[in-house]
C-alpha cells in the first residue's frame, strides 16, 4: 500500500538519476531536468544526479531516488540494484522486472505464455537465411536489437535484401535483434500509474514509423488523447493491466501496442522508466486525466513510500 503525503519533508532529500551512460542518455537529461523542477516547485528537495559523472557510493546521502533514467544502466534493473543494496526507496519498478521488461525478446515470451498477443518474431543471428525470415514474418519486417528503447537501431525493411544491413545497424547496439512481423494499425500507447491506467495516446507521424526524431525532436508528430474511442479503451484496460503486472512491474510504466484493423491489440513492449520530455506522452496522459505535471511526478515519488519497496511480486 502506497502512502500518501501532503508535506514534502516526508521525501527527505531526493536524487533525481538522469543522464547514465545509455545511447538514450541526451533524452534522459531532458526527461531528468522537467522532473526535477516539477519536484522543486511543491517543495522537495530534489538534487541532480548523473551516475556517468558521480560515484554511486555518493547516492548515501539521499533519502529516496527518482529514477529518470533511460536504457542500460538505468532502466535494466543496474541502478535498482544498487539501490536495494543501499537500502534507498527507488520509484518505479525493481530488479527483476526491470531488466525482464528491457527485454523485448524474453518480455515476448511472458506475454505469449500470459495470453498477451504480441506479434511473432524470428531472432536473427549472424549468417542468417533472409528469405527464410521474410517466408516466416511477411514482409515489411522491423528489425530491432533487444535491449534498447527510443527506437534506437530498428529499422524497417520492405526487402528481403536489406534485412542483413539492418542486421548491421542493430547489433551495434545489442548481441541479440529481434526480426519482427509487421502490423498493421494504429500505433497506441497505454501509461500506468500505481493501479491505474491512464487515457491512451494515438501517434500519427509522417516518418516511415514512429523513430527517435519523431519522439523527441519533430513538432510534426501528432498526438490523440484520448486515442482510442471510450468502449475500446476501457476494453484494453484489463489487458493492460495483464501485460504490466504479469512482467512485475510496479510504480508507473508506459506499454506500447498496435492495433489492427479488426481492433485486435498487439503488445510490443513495456517501458518501466518513460520519457518525461516536452514531448513525453505520460505527462500528455496524465494531464487528460486532471493531473499536471508536478502532481504526477510527486504520485510518482509517493510510490517510493510503500511498503513492499524492492519486491517484484
Amino acid at each position: 500500500m502506497t502512502r500518501k503525503t501532503n508535506n514534502p519533508a516526508d521525501f527527505g532529500k531526493v536524487a533525481v538519476l538522469l543522464g547514465g551512460r545509455s545511447a538514450e542518455r541526451e533524452v534522459s537529461l531532458m526527461s531528468g531536468n522537467a522532473v526535477l523542477d516539477g519536484l522543486r516547485s511543491r517543495g522537495v528537495d530534489a538534487h541532480p544526479f548523473d551516475p556517468a559523472e558521480r560515484d554511486l557510493a555518493d547516492l548515501r546521502g539521499y533519502d529516496r531516488a527518482f529514477i529518470i533514467l533511460h536504457g542500460r544502466y538505468g532502466e535494466d534493473g543496474t541502478i535498482q540494484g544498487a539501490l536495494e543494496l543501499m537500502d534507498i526507496p527507488y520509484t518505479g519498478s525493481g530488479v527483476l522486472a526491470s531488466a525482464l521488461a528491457m527485454d523485448k525478446w524474453r518480455t515476448k515470451l511472458v506475454w505469449q505464455a500470459a495470453g498477451v498477443p504480441t506479434p511473432r518474431y524470428v531472432l536473427l543471428e549472424e549468417g542468417f537465411d533472409p528469405e527464410a525470415v521474410v517466408h516466416q514474418l511477411g514482409l515489411p519486417i522491423f528489425v530491432k536489437p533487444a535491449t534498447e528503447g527510443s527506437s534506437i537501431g530498428i529499422a524497417k525493411v520492405t526487402r528481403a535484401d536489406q534485412l542483413v544491413e539492418a542486421w548491421r545497424t542493430a547489433v551495434q547496439y545489442d548481441s541479440l535483434v529481434l526480426a519482427e512481423q509487421f502490423i498493421e494499425g494504429q500505433e497506441v500507447q497505454f501509461p500506468v500509474l500505481g493501479d491505474r491506467v491512464l487515457p491512451s495516446i494515438r501517434i500519427e507521424t509522417p516518418c516511415e514509423f514512429y523513430d527517435y526524431q519523431a519522439k523527441y525532436f519533430r513538432d510534426d508528430t501528432r498526438y490523440y488523447c484520448p486515442g482510442l474511442p471510450a468502449g475500446e479503451e476501457s476494453r484494453l484496460h484489463d489487458i493492460v493491466l495483464r501485460a504490466f503486472r504479469v512482467l512485475g512491474c510496479r510504480g508507473w510504466a508506459r506499454v506500447d501496442l498496435i492495433i489492427d484493423r479488426q481492433g485486435n491489440p498487439y503488445f510490443l513492449e513495456m517501458n518501466t522508466s518513460p520519457g518525461m520530455t516536452g514531448h513525453s506522452l505520460v505527462p500528455m496522459a496524465a494531464r487528460v486525466a486532471g493531473i499536471e505535471f508536478d502532481e504526477l511526478v510527486w504520485q510518482v515519488l509517493e510510490t517510493t513510500l510503500q511498503s513492499t519497496q524492492g519486491r517484484d511480486f
